[in-house]
């Protein structure tokens, strides 16, 4: 198979962009808003864009909001305009975050230019890469809830008519698109984008997941503290969200086919020139929507989530996205079950040679078409409804019409007729171990069926030291429990373990099974438990005695999951 050869050299900000007719394609998606100075502040069904904001700006009761808000530099003018509030993820301590505030500055010009009002703030983040391993990952899943309560508090607190959010790492989309559900006002997400793929001394390609299963390596013998460190050392090049179809990529694609942001949102690059433009022309978009009072609920439909979990498994998306797009759905009110992602697994084939199960990176993705081209190639095949409304104010269908075939002649993106692997990597388990359920990441490699001896252990930190001590081995089943919600506490991801298994050379000859999560990244054959009431108990057949949960009375069970449909 022919291998697109990846570089850290970043593209050249003045080189001409494959991708630029069709930006400006979008940009003609977006120019219906109405010159006429009269109407420019009305929405097609009469009602002010200015509706919520007014209830501040224009009351002569609320002259000191008014006087506060004239303090902020606001004109008498503005106070006639709408009120955008422009909500960034941004912090210095993270590289999928440290460029938001730059994203932030330019949305606002473009917002400012649409003749809107501008208003950033801030909410927080946790980087899993950085917390991974550590007791930092217990803020992790929490923080998607916290970033949602933190929009939805100001966007209501502030009165303001539209909200464009600005994410950059793994549970910073969900949390906005989960407020963007609560509040019901007109808005849109740009996503901060992928970074660059890195390059070690030798010109071999890397990436975080690289770092991670450095450590493994090392243990194994099989690099030296140089190679190790030298990995270390350049695997993340510079801003941007990890980038294989780790968890922040799944997402950012999801939400885009959910239509909840722009077209080629998801695939853009974070420091490249088209990322730029999408921020500028934010502002437009979000005065399409205001004026055709087009709000994330009645973008946020079945037939569209449908559509985000189809993509999801073609592309070969985290697991995360299970746990993230039935939150999403719950916010939205619509009904959305894991037996959803199995239905569809069963019929939508496993297309994407991307990280963290290939070779590729969405940087590849942003170079053979985007995101929107891939979608294109999906709707084609009858996988996706192209009927459904985007932030364009115009349907998935529409915004797809005019863009341009997927250009990697199938080496990225296989043909549904020869797929990597015929069903879903996303399979849904029931059994014993997990009797309300559970999600496995099976993209085919890792073969169908896994006999082996259980290795049990009551935390990550634990299994770590038994790996380091030899303890795992080819055929075992490490299980890793007492992570889960209440456990964990805040049931953390496990991409430390996989990545040190995969380094040490096991990924293919161990099982991993957890009630807290695995990673996006996560490479090898593992399980991870998606309900949050989930009691098991493993019988270990190795020198451990047989281990419990502390929520439930002994008692003798087999250690299996199975799969009701073919994996």
């Amino acid at each position: 198979m022919l291998r697109l050869a990846t570089s850290s050299r970043p593209l050249s900000p003045s080189a001409p962009s494959p991708l630029r007719p069709t930006l400006l394609q979008c940009r003609a998606l977006l120019s219906t808003s109405s010159s006429d100075d009269t109407a420019v502040f009305k929405a097609a069904n009469g009602q002010r864009l200015n509706r919520y904001s007014a209830v501040i700006t224009q009351s002569k009761a609320r002259g000191a909001s008014q006087a506060m808000l004239y303090a902020t530099g606001l004109t008498e003018a503005d106070m006639d305009r709408p009120q955008v509030g422009i909500a960034s993820m941004w912090w210095e301590g993270n590289p999928c975050n440290m460029h938001l505030l730059d994203l932030a500055r330019d949305v606002k010009k473009g917002v400012t230019a649409a003749d809107l009002v501008g208003l950033c703030f801030n909410t927080i983040g946790v980087s899993d890469g950085i917390s991974m391993g550590t007791d930092g990952m217990s803020y992790s899943l929490q923080s998607r809830e916290l970033i949602a309560d933190s929009i939805e508090t100001v966007m209501g607190g502030q009165w303001y008519d539209g909200n464009i959010c600005i994410p950059g790492c793994d549970k910073n989309m969900p949390g906005c698109v989960i407020a963007m559900a609560r509040v019901n006002r007109p808005s849109l997400m740009v996503y901060g984008g992928t970074i660059r793929a890195g390059c070690s001394s030798k010109g071999e390609p890397l990436d975080v997941v690289s770092a991670f299963q450095a450590y493994g390596e090392y243990l194994a013998g099989r690099i030296t503290e140089d190679e190790r460190h030298d990995i270390i050392r350049h695997a993340c090049p510079g801003a941007g969200a990890c980038g294989g179809m780790y968890t922040a990529n799944t997402m950012a694609t999801a939400i885009e086919t959910l239509g909840l942001s722009l077209p080629f949102s998801s695939s853009f690059p974070a420091d490249s020139m088209e990322k730029k433009h999408e921020c500028l022309s934010a502002g437009q978009a979000m005065k399409v929507l205001l004026e055709k009072d087009i709000k994330p609920l009645d973008i946020l439909s079945r037939r569209a989530f449908e559509n985000a979990i189809t993509v999801t498994m073609a592309l070969g998306g985290s697991t995360n996205a299970v746990l993230h797009l039935i939150a999403i759905a719950r916010a939205a009110k619509i009904p959305l079950t894991i037996d959803d992602f199995e239905d569809i697994s069963e019929r939508v084939p496993f297309l994407a040679d991307l990280k963290p199960s290939g070779k590729y990176v969405m940087e590849d993705i942003h170079r053979v078409g985007g995101t929107p081209a891939v979608l294109k190639y999906l709707m084609k095949q009858g996988l996706i409804d192209g009927d459904c409304l985007t932030v364009t104010g115009k349907t998935l269908g529409e915004n797809l019409a005019e863009v341009a075939d997927l250009s990697d002649n199938h080496k990225i993106i296989h043909p549904v007729d020869r797929p990597l692997k015929s069903s879903g990597h996303l399979r849904i388990l029931r059994g014993d171990l997990a009797p309300e359920g559970s999600v496995a990441k099976i993209t085919g490699k890792e073969g169908l069926v896994f006999t082996g001896t259980a290795k049990v252990y009551d935390c990550e930190e634990d299994m770590m030291t038994g790996l380091e001590n030899n303890e795992v081995t080819k055929g075992s089943v490490v299980i890793i429990r007492y992570e889960g919600p209440k456990g964990g506490p805040g049931m953390p991801e496990m991409l430390a373990p996989t990545s040190a298994i995969m380094g040490a050379g096991l990924g293919k000859d161990v099982a991993m099974l957890t009630d807290g999560r695995f990673s996006g990244a996560r490479t090898d054959l593992s399980l991870v438990t998606s309900h949050p009431r989930l009691r098991w108990v493993v019988q270990s057949r190795s020198s451990r005695t047989a281990t419990r949960s502390r929520s439930m009375p002994r008692q003798t069970a087999l250690t299996s999951l199975t799969c009701p449909l073919k994996c």
